[in-house]
């Protein structure tokens, strides 16, 4: 993934599937947490942080500031 859009439309993509997967069989606190190995929601977490992680980082290479000093 190269773009911002690709990126954003991806980061929204990933939030519609998560609703549609907690609506049809709730998640617990675990399974978005700590979930099994091969649980749908496995690897998530990590996925949707470090992708909105480059989305900031490249907004702040755009505007010449810093994410954290």
């Amino acid at each position: 993934m190269s773009s911002k859009a690709e990126k954003i439309a991806k980061l929204i993509e990933m939030q519609k599937q998560f609703m549609e997967y907690e609506q049809t069989h709730g998640v617990e606190p675990r399974d978005y947490y700590a979930p099994e190995s091969g649980h749908p929601l496995d690897g998530y977490r990590q996925q949707y942080r470090d992708l909105a992680m480059e989305v900031l980082e490249e907004a702040h290479k755009t505007v010449g500031s810093k994410a954290f000093s």
